[in-house]
């Protein structure tokens, strides 16, 4: 018995460094190329680590010298923060009743099946129909018609995941409020979301770093600093003909910061609704 579960430990943990390196592996090389020099980076073979440290990039994108790259890259971080959040929360706004009665109307389910067939079809087949659409009400190159674009994807996406969370809560206790008096607005406010908190919050998460990282969208429907979003900017810093790779390096550094952030309080939200939430007997 020792020996089999030293061996079943032994795979486990061996398994869990492999995932742990291919997942951390591009993220150290992506900093590494942010702290090193051109000279490393253009060095034959290549400098695995740098031998001189360059930090001057950083400084370079977190400028708030007037029309430097500094400015425009902070003013892009601010975009996809406003758009990202706005896109999250009308999802959440739009998917929590819509999730909510199709787990508990059976006889409705073959809707959402409907619209999660959107994902099928290929961004670029709703481009066409999306800008004469914003570009007909004014909110081209704006955050509000971004995050309306953004919201196509996400809130059929955050109506699958929380209608798998709805599922899991006994409809015995919706029930029982009912009998109680609760109106159906009443019984989903005060009786399912509570329970529903750790789905909800996940929903979020994974919404809004969809949204974060969202690329075509943002480069089709927005064109200067008024909307453009972090994505869009780092693919600006590789747009010239002789491209700086640690800057752009540091640009992801950089854009990766506010969702791991984000991702910290999210998951402090998770646990917390793990840990309160529940059926007490």
């Amino acid at each position: 018995m020792e020996r089999r579960s030293l061996a079943a430990s032994s795979l486990v943990y061996g398994a869990a460094i492999v995932m742990s390196a291919v997942i951390l592996a591009p993220l150290v090389w992506l900093f590494l190329m942010s702290i090193s020099s051109a000279t490393d980076l253009s060095a034959q073979p290549l400098h695995w680590w740098p031998e001189t440290l360059d930090l001057s990039r950083y400084g370079t994108l977190v400028s708030l010298v007037s029309n430097s790259a500094g400015e425009a890259f902070l003013g892009s971080l601010r975009n996809s923060l406003f758009v990202s959040g706005l896109a999250t929360l009308g999802a959440i706004l739009v998917a929590v009743p819509s999730a909510w009665a199709v787990s508990r109307t059976p006889q409705v389910q073959w809707s959402l099946f409907a619209v999660i067939a959107t994902y099928m079809l290929p961004p670029v087949s709703l481009a066409v129909p999306l800008y004469m659409g914003l570009a007909h009400f004014g909110l081209l190159n704006t955050i509000v018609g971004l995050a309306l674009v953004y919201l196509t994807i996400l809130a059929p996406f955050a109506t699958w995941l929380l209608k798998t969370g709805f599922d899991t809560i006994p409809q015995e206790i919706e029930s029982a409020a009912m009998i109680d008096g609760a109106r159906l607005d009443q019984t989903m406010r005060l009786v399912t979301l509570p329970l529903a908190k750790p789905i909800v919050a996940t929903t979020a998460l994974f919404a809004f770093l969809l949204a974060w990282d969202e690329f075509f969208y943002a480069l089709l429907f927005t064109a200067d600093q008024r909307a453009k979003t972090v994505t869009v900017a780092i693919a600006d810093l590789a747009g010239g003909r002789v491209s700086d790779y640690g800057l752009i390096a540091t640009g992801g550094i950089l854009a990766a910061l506010p969702p791991v952030l984000i991702g910290l309080v999210m998951q402090r939200a998770v646990i917390s609704g793990l840990t309160t939430g529940g059926v007490k007997g």
